[in-house]
Parts: structure tokens; sequence; C-alpha cells
């Protein structure tokens, strides 16, 4: 028999030490080695368990006599196009736009998806409702909850039952189980046989044959394994809840981020209820798309496409706000930016910004300084995005900067008002790339004067198709901040 070894794993980057280290020479990671055992006997007893229950799966779903392990041959590239295998991908839409958005056109069969976010965000109403949709749209469904009771997930999903459309009907495909244990969740697959897997969340599960608690890096990297190999062998569509930390990182290993097919993140303030989906990684789509929703009473309500700030809600002009369209992948958002300057210490003065990168903060701060002429040495300035909605595109330069000039000299923008533009350090207003999308949907929106770059040759015919818009065209910040009242 195998001799049972003693290892050090890290639990930043899941690396096994024969030994244990102040300081992971992997990842540099202090303090972040952790003692376990390791049985090569009992791993593949359990392995040989879980196997046989992913082939009886694979037979059922194939309808073979044996399942189809995917092994074989190297073949050409030519021959897999020729099948259509490399380029058909089979995807569940379960009419929740905003987050098919975000999956690339719906959740692939076979898949596993990785979603974290902050206690209390709103993960569970999210896949509950999800679950809702894949089963309403005659798929079956499996939602594994190992943090609450099945009465728990029953009260939630009466509720959010009896928000949408469906008159308080329960979809008949939706099966709830309250399990820990992986084994047990693997044989309630068999039996039920669903297209669509829902754990929630992973941190809790773990394998008897491990000698670690649940959430430990050891029993987080096999339960994850065993889960994307029953996800690839049985073409069940598997999406894995992970906790977070406090600095907003996924729980655990990096490891699993490298195993799962997407990652998506829940973001958003608590006591705000605008909520984002957003992928930092995804093997069948952009990550470049977000999906926008709405926290209420009755649960998550997606928000229609093209959201912004209308021109309505900016009619009184406040000094140190000013509205920009943002790109976050194919869609268009208005976002308020907001800036607040106050008396601070010369050689201490504070930046903070919430929402805004805060580098492009002090080199706005930097331009104004050089180039119009204002002193902010010793203030301090304050920059936020309002509604919860990150903003990291250099094209919302110019709007934070007319935000800091107006709070600075207490002016603002005349009433529906929009900004947009790159700033240099040089002191010039750069072109945006997809201005005229841009444009568009800040005009559809009721604003009628949009500080622009000035145009190219070729955006020319953008000018004469906005009937009603007056672009007004700067080349450098200093006739940008002339426009301020």
């Amino acid at each position: 028999m195998a001799k049972v070894r003693r290892v050090f794993v890290c639990r930043s980057c899941g690396t096994a030490q024969s030994r244990w280290l102040g300081k992971c020479p992997d990842c540099g990671a202090w303090d972040s080695l952790e003692e376990t055992t390791v049985d090569p006997g009992a791993e593949q007893d359990a392995q040989r368990g879980i196997a046989a229950a992913v082939g009886h799966l694979a037979m059922q779903a194939d309808g073979d006599d044996a399942p189809s392990t995917g092994g074989g041959g190297a073949v050409t590239l030519a021959e897999i196009a020729a099948t259509g295998d490399g380029v058909r991908v089979d995807r569940l839409s379960g009419g929740i736009r905003e987050l098919d958005r975000v999956l690339g056109g719906g959740l692939v069969v076979g898949s596993a998806v990785l979603i974290g976010g902050e206690p209390g965000i709103g993960k569970s109403t999210l896949l509950l409702q999800s679950a809702f949709a894949w089963a309403r749209a005659s798929k079956r469904v499996l939602y594994v909850s190992s943090e609450e009771s099945a009465q728990q997930v029953g009260m939630r999903a009466t509720r959010l039952a009896s928000g949408d459309d469906s008159s308080g009907a329960m979809p008949e495909h939706l099966f709830i189980l309250a399990e820990t244990n992986l084994a047990r969740i693997v044989e309630q697959a068999r039996r039920v046989k669903p297209a669509v897997i829902v754990i929630d969340s992973v941190q809790m599960i773990y394998k008897p044959d491990v000698p670690a608690a649940p959430g430990s890096v050891t029993q987080l990297r096999r339960c994850c394994s065993d889960l994307v190999y029953l996800a690839k062998a049985a073409g069940i569509a598997i999406v894995l809840v992970g906790h977070v930390t406090k600095e907003g990182n996924l729980a655990g290993p990096r490891l699993l981020e490298h195993l799962v097919d997407c990652v998506l993140s829940f973001e958003g303030d608590r006591y705000h209820s605008h909520r984002v989906v957003r992928s930092a990684k995804n093997r069948f789509g952009t990550t470049l798309e977000i999906g926008l929703f709405e926290m209420t009473s009755r649960g998550l309500r997606e928000v229609p496409e093209g959201a912004g700030v209308p021109a309505a809600m900016g009619a009184d002009p406040r000094p140190g706000s000013v509205v920009c369209p943002v790109m976050t992948g194919t869609r268009c958002i208005l976002v308020e930016v907001q800036a607040l300057t106050a008396t601070g210490f010369l050689g201490a003065a504070k930046r903070k910004s919430s929402g805004l990168d805060a580098n492009r903060l002090a080199m706005l701060i930097a331009v104004l300084e050089q180039h119009a002429g204002l002193r902010l040495a010793d203030r301090d300035v304050f920059a936020s995005s309002v509604g919860g909605i990150r903003v990291n595109e250099p094209a919302s330069d110019l709007g934070l900067l007319l935000a800091i000039a107006g709070a600075h000299y207490r002016r603002s923008l005349d009433g529906a008002t929009a900004a947009v533009g790159e700033v240099g350090l040089g002191g010039e207003v750069r072109g945006v790339p997809q201005l005229e999308q841009r444009l568009r949907e800040t005009a559809r929106l009721g604003y009628k004067r949009i500080i622009t770059p000035a145009l190219h040759a070729s955006e020319r015919g953008v000018e004469k198709a906005l009937k009603g818009v007056e672009l007004l065209q700067v080349k450098t910040v200093g006739k940008a901040i002339e426009l301020l009242g």
C-alpha cells in the first residue's frame, strides 16, 4: 500500500511543498502554507467511485453502451472543422438576457462557471432566479445548497416566484438538495440527470476521503477538479459559488480560476440597488460585456438596454458633476462622475476615488495644475462614479477633469450637457473609439450638447445625423474648461 505523505499546501496558489516555509517560493505569499496529508490509495478509490458515477451519467446522455471519454489520437484541425465539433457550441438560454450577454449568449453545455461576490450582494438570488429560468425552459436543474437548508431555499424561492410573471408557480424541473458531501451530490446527479447543477457554495463541499476541513486548499482543489471532470464527461453545466476575501478576490487558491471555463464577479454596493455582473475569464465569449441588474424587494430586475442617466435627471446644473458615455463591451452607458475639492494641507493633500482609477485621477490633477493653471497642491480632491458602476475607460478623462475644475471654480456645465474624450499629458483632448455610438446613445437619452474631441474627416457625418444636438469640439483642456458656465 502507498504510504501516507505529509505536505504543506499554499492557500494562495495551491502548490505543495515538502516542508513548511515562511514564504511560498512560487507566489511569494507569507505564512500561507497549510499542513495536510495525502493518501494516494484513498484518492484512487474515491476517483474510481466518481468515475463510475460519471460514466453512468455519460451513458445515459449518449444512449450508448459505453461512455464517450473524449480520448483518442490526435486529429487535424481541418477534420474537426469538417465535422463541426469545433464550431458548434450548444448553449442554454434561460431568458435572463443580462446574464446570457455576459456568458457570451448563454450557459455552454458541459462548462464550469465560478461566480464570486461579497456576502449579501445577491449571488444566491441571482442563481436561484437563473435556475427558475432554466427550469421553465424544460431543463432539469439541481440546486445544491451547502450553506442553507431546503426550507430556507424554499422561502427565498416563494418570494422570488411571487415577483415574476408566472403567478407564483414553481417550476417542475427544479430540484433542491441540501448536502455538503460530494459523493452524495454526484449520486443525486445520477438519479436526477440534470442539465445544470448549481452549487452554493463550493467552500462548504468536502470529500470524506480527504483528511482536511471543508474550505481548505486541499478540499477545494480536489472537489473542484472532480466537479469539472463531471461537467466535461457527462455534459452537465456546473455553476459554482465562491467566497471572496476582504480584498474582493475569490477565496482559495488561484487554481480554481484556472480549472473552470468562466469566472464571473457580482459587484455593487449593498447600500445601492444597482448590481453588475462582470466576466474576468470566459473561454466561450468576450470579457468586455457586463450585465446590469437592480435589486428590488422581489429579487433582481434586469436594467433595460442602454441604461444610463437621462437628461431630465441632470436638468439642474451642479458644480462638480458631469455625465459621460462609457463603453462596456457592446453597450454604452451614461455614468455621472462627481468630484469635490476641499481645503487640505500642502504636501499632505488627499486624493480619494470610488469607482474610478486612482492613477488616472492623480494624472488629471497634474494636467490641471500644469496646463490649466489650477492650484490643487493644497486641496483635497475626492471623485466617484454614481450608482456603483466602475469606470476605468480613458474616454471618461474629460468628464472627470471638468468635474474637478467645476468643483474648484464652483461652476457647472449647462443643463443636458455631456462630455467624452481622452486627456493626454500635454493637455490635449484625444479622440476615443466608437464615438458615433456614444453620441447616438447620448442624444437618445435627451442630451442637447456634447463636449467631444475634434472630429476626424470620417466622423463629420455624425454631426449631420444628430439633429438638434450641438457638438462642442475642443482640442485642449483649456478650451474645455472655458465651457464651464
